[in-house]
């Protein structure tokens, strides 16, 4: 790539409206350019990283066995209809008709349609088992796109399906996806952690993430050095300290005129706020519930619907609350006339502060005989100084960006969209399904936020546009332009793709370039480029070193 006779540029300031900083300085560097909140050209450079990491999970998922396919991106809304996945995805997902009327979408995932794939080819138990995988794009609303690739409206994803006769069968198809990935993110380069997860709209048995560890990631990821426990905070169960023994006093009516939120009845009452159990009025699917968890804690609102078997969850509204006797702002466990469900946590407490249903007034002094509950469950997040699960070891936080995910689907889809096979003793059975997903944008980003400097990108080898860029200090020389091009030509004669930077530019822009855009390695020809030497420097490096151009030619063709 001559860059003269080439589509390149870069940027000398930030992007203006862009929050990450691998959104920054992708944008900067000219890898990507946006249209539109959540939708972005991919330029020259960005598919170039694109295309290599696609080729690295290619090459792994066709050792492990999978077949490429291209399902379309605009499909028939019956389908999600008929896995009932359509009131799921709410307005997520991009609906349109077609010209004869017919509801249409962008798909948002593609279970549905690998399931109908599928009902060609399976038959009979010995049809299976068999993995179909594509790199295709997605189309998703998301209410609040940022943080550059991370959260985007249209996206590059590939997505595999696994098929199995069982259970078993379902164990040994998801464990070699699962290595694969591993195979998959360890060449690509990112710095991971995989983790249990919910399994959310997707369904199924179970659901583990692969979580690329950065600052900016959006989710929460608690793990245990001492054992290796690690989960998603959204699923991670808690196991809090146990306090002292305390006998139970009786209970008071207090007076707390103002206090509404549960800060400021400890505050008031000169109390920890460990002491204190919180209310938490919810509408679940249009249903008044009542959370009452530690003051300390947060709600953990996907256990609080996968305990409900709910679908949506959000603060009811006034209308709502007026269905009961509770009182926002004062509520507590007595004598609660609508759904209640406490916190486990809550049961180890003696003594605490909770509403009283009274505008104005706490109870202090309760304890868990003194309340009536329909459910109790770990329905709250875990936090700094819960003990791991598993060995009771201090638990570690972290945060993450999603790359990838794989799921243990079940029989979710094939019961849904009727594919069946006929067993050994042709019966009838359901089809038991994989699903695994890389986001190949969100991967992009994660190495960028994981591989950077206030110079630049630092891209790791594997996945650099470009291992090489050779920069002319002066284009005006006939020295150096002879010299810099007949080493581009050799590099590219023996299958070795490098940039040659001969614009008519300063050193000083082609070295910040050059930095900027992360190339690997760096060819300086320069005023020693009559004798034969060049200079030539690591990314990473603090200095560059003089070497001769075969010496240089020898290193780089023979690694």
């Amino acid at each position: 790539m001559k860059l003269k006779s080439s589509y390149f540029y870069t940027l000398r300031e930030d992007a203006r409206d862009e929050d990450s900083i691998s959104g920054n300085l992708l944008v900067k560097a000219g890898f990507i350019k946006k249209t539109s909140a959540g939708v972005y050209i991919m330029l020259p450079l960005g598919l170039k990283v694109q295309n290599n990491i696609e080729n690295i999970i290619r090459r792994h998922m066709n050792e492990a066995g999978g077949q490429e396919v291209k399902m379309p991106a605009l499909i028939a809304a019956e389908y999600y209809e008929e896995s009932g996945r359509m009131k799921g995805f709410g307005p997520s997902i991009f609906k349109l008709k077609d010209r004869n009327d017919k509801d249409m979408v962008l798909g948002p995932t593609h279970e549905e349609l690998f399931a109908y794939a599928a009902k060609s080819m399976i038959r009979s138990y010995k049809n299976m088992p068999f993995n179909l995988y594509q790199f295709q794009t997605k189309f998703r609303d998301e209410p609040r796109a940022r943080f550059g690739l991370v959260r985007v409206k249209e996206f590059v994803m590939k997505d595999a399906y696994s098929f199995d006769a069982d259970e078993k069968g379902l164990d040994e198809s998801y464990r070699k996806m699962f290595e694969a990935y591993k195979k998959s993110f360890d060449e690509i380069g990112v710095d991971y952690r995989i983790v249990k997860a919910d399994t959310g709209v997707m369904g199924g048995l179970l659901s583990e993430e692969f979580q690329a560890i950065a600052p900016l990631g959006e989710d929460t990821l608690i793990y245990c050095d001492d054992c290796g426990y690690s989960s998603n905070l959204e699923v991670g169960q808690t196991v809090s300290v146990k306090p002292e023994h305390k006998d139970p006093l009786p209970m008071e009516e207090v007076e707390t005129p103002h206090q509404e939120s549960i800060e400021a009845v400890a505050k008031f009452l000169h109390i920890d706020m460990k002491d204190t159990v919180k209310a938490l009025l919810m509408n679940v699917d249009g249903k008044l519930v009542a959370f009452f968890i530690n003051g300390e804690r947060d709600l953990n609102e996907s256990k609080a619907l996968k305990l409900l078997g709910g679908s949506e969850i959000g603060f009811a509204d006034d209308a709502l609350i007026a269905t009961s006797n509770a009182v926002p702002g004062y509520c507590g466990p007595l004598g609660l006339n609508c759904q209640v469900v406490i916190d486990k946590e809550v049961l180890d407490m003696c003594n605490f502060v909770c509403g009283a249903n009274k505008k104005g007034y706490h109870m202090k002094n309760v304890n868990p005989s003194d309340i009536k509950y329909d459910l109790v469950a770990d329905i709250v997040n875990a936090k700094e100084g819960d003990l791991c699960p598993v060995c009771g070891k201090p638990l570690k936080f972290t945060k993450g960006i999603e790359v990838g995910n794989t799921f243990k689907l079940g029989t979710k889809y094939s019961k849904a969209m009727g594919l069946q096979y006929a067993d050994v003793d042709n019966k009838l059975q359901d089809v038991w399904m994989g699903s695994y997903g890389i986001g190949l944008g969100r991967t992009m980003a994660a190495i960028v936020e994981q591989n950077h400097d206030d110079k630049g990108i630092i891209w790791p080898e594997n996945i650099a546009p470009f291992k090489y860029i050779i920069l002319i200090m002066s284009s005006k020389d006939e020295t150096q332009n002879k010299v810099a091009n007949e080493l581009y030509d050799k590099l590219m004669s023996n299958g070795i793709e490098a940039i040659l930077d001969d614009r008519d530019e300063r050193p000083g822009v082609k070295f910040n370039d050059a930095e900027l855009i992360g190339i690997p390695y760096r060819i300086t020809v320069g005023k020693k480029a009559g004798e034969g030497i060049v200079e030539f420097k690591h990314r990473t490096a603090e200095k560059a070193e003089e070497i001769t151009i075969d010496e240089l030619l020898k290193r780089i063709i023979v690694s």
